[in-house]
């Protein structure tokens, strides 16, 4: 989407790796199977993009204390910076979308995106 590749032009990291960041901050450390069911990446892609991005110290990849097995995946201070300081025109966008297709098309479309996140016990 070119608005939000514009607004990620200077930081360096990709609409996937935006993804991964968004859904950190706002769910806290998770498995990355659960991750990459909420930021709509398949597994092995998810597993190539965080290791570029722990490369580049954004988020920390751990294994699970109680199934090692399990790789864990958190967001680190200088991933939630770029959250941060990108917070204001990330929300600027929502609005122009909102603005081009109408407030009740973006509720639905972000009803049928909740139907994805594995702990919705709504969703199919």
């Amino acid at each position: 989407m070119p608005p939000i590749r514009e607004m990620l032009a200077e930081t360096g990291i990709t609409e996937q790796q935006w993804r991964v960041l968004r859904v950190l901050a706002e769910y806290g450390p998770q498995s990355s199977s659960t991750l990459a069911s909420r930021a709509s990446l398949l597994f092995p892609s998810l597993t190539r993009i965080a290791q570029t991005m722990h490369a580049k110290g954004l988020i920390t990849l751990s294994r699970d204390e109680d199934d090692r097995r399990r790789q864990m995946i958190a967001i680190t201070s200088d991933g939630q910076k770029i959250i941060d300081e990108k917070a204001d025109r990330a929300l600027g966008i929502v609005v122009e979308i909102k603005q081009r297709i109408g407030e009740d098309k973006y509720e639905l479309l972000l009803d049928i995106l909740a139907q994805l996140d594995p702990d919705n016990s709504e969703g199919g």
